[in-house]
């Protein structure tokens, strides 16, 4: 490949879409986030209680907002709702000219319902209507995750027109789940005979956390006596594995005769979204879930790390379709091993519940501590 091509334009020509993992309100008004648009063909932006938390924590550039809310009397959690609403609207604004650019297949900017209500289906509905109308923008998606409480929340909002990024998939069943509640959230609205072409969805299987917990699982399991050399060849293998088979079921799905009969009438596919797609094992290359899962329909949501690795040695050449029957063998292997992979995706999904509620927390207790520090020194000054 001609080293002066952007490698990440090459995922796009390869039917991948590259959204930034990360969103802040500098990052907007520095122009940062346009350039990114310009220079690396970025297409989306997703956020979540953790980037937020980074992104409020980091300097003063929130100060003066969270000072102007808090005299409206608004509290820790009000303030931080209105200025994540604030930042994805501003982030959607970004993107308008790339969704109406791209016919509305690509520019969305995520904003995640409260992860405390991950297991309370009316809330979640109620919730992520609020959010759809508080942005008030036709390319934001409302993250829902895909617990089994959030399954009927999912498809009772596609069939009322939102457009819904799921998000905590670890497993075939988590996949399985999410897309049968597309299908008939969609096949819902087709019968109110409304417009599917204005619904957007995508579903985001996370990636290297599977890698996480099972090279951990099998570390104890060598600490206790078993063959480290067989155990140690299976280490860092199943995030990409267990994502490729998705993508094979994902494929069957879009060749069905149910899914055809709503592609007729104009539904948009529900792409997969890679998420969790930094390396975290330093022994593993920092581009490894973005060189093995490159295809079409597909969006890989980058942090800057790996966006900025993949843009400087990346290799965009199609992989996503190849290696389904190792992925199968790798399955049997850890099975025969002793490795639970079902037990251990199940865990996951509740970790990743439990560690976005913590920062969901942390967030409004960084706020509130600016509130409080800020209306002080409002009044010494006043």
């Amino acid at each position: 490949m001609n080293d002066k091509v952007n490698r990440l334009h090459q995922l796009g020509v390869l039917g991948q879409s590259v959204w930034f993992d990360y969103i802040s309100r500098g990052l907007i008004g520095s122009g940062g986030l346009q350039r990114l648009i310009d220079e690396d063909d970025v297409r989306g932006v997703t956020s979540n209680p953790s980037i937020f938390e980074k992104a409020i924590g980091s300097g003063e550039g929130y100060d003066d907002d969270i000072l102007r809310l808090a005299r409206e009397g608004l509290d820790a959690a009000q303030i931080f709702d209105r200025l994540a609403i604030d930042d994805v609207r501003a982030a959607c604004d970004v993107f308008a000219p790339v969704y109406l650019g791209m016919g509305g297949e690509d520019g969305f900017v995520s904003i995640e319902v409260s992860p405390k209500l991950a297991y309370d289906t009316p809330a979640t509905i109620a919730e992520a209507h609020r959010l759809f109308a508080a942005v008030d923008r036709p390319n934001v998606m409302v993250k829902i995750p895909g617990t089994r409480e959030g399954i009927p929340a999912i498809r009772e909002c596609l069939a009322e027109g939102l457009n819904i990024n799921i998000t905590l998939m670890f497993s075939m069943a988590h996949f399985e789940g999410v897309a049968e509640a597309f299908l008939l959230g969609l096949e819902a609205r087709s019968k109110r005979q409304v417009t599917l072409r204005n619904v957007s969805s995508v579903a985001s299987f996370f990636v290297s956390r599977v890698d996480t917990l099972v090279d951990r699982l099998l570390d104890d399991k060598i600490a206790m006596g078993a063959e480290a050399e067989r155990l140690n060849g299976l280490k860092g293998r199943l995030g990409v594995a267990n994502s490729k088979l998705v993508y094979e079921r994902f494929v069957q799905i879009l060749a069905s005769a149910r899914w055809r009969r709503l592609a007729g009438a104009g539904t948009k596919v529900q792409r997969l979204l890679w998420a969790s797609t930094g390396t975290k094992n330093p022994a593993y290359s920092d581009v490894l879930y973005v060189d093995e899962l490159i295809g079409p329909l597909t969006i890989n949501t980058l942090p800057e790390a790996t966006l900025n690795a993949f843009r400087d040695h990346g290799r965009p050449v199609r992989t996503i379709d190849t290696g389904y029957d190792d992925a199968r063998r790798l399955m049997r292997e850890l099975a025969e091993v002793g490795i639970d992979v079902s037990a251990a995706t199940e865990r996951l999904q509740k970790e990743g519940v439990d560690l976005f509620t913590k920062a969901y927390e942390g967030v409004v207790g960084i706020v509130d501590k600016r509130r409080q520090a800020l209306l002080a020194a409002d009044g010494a000054g006043a």
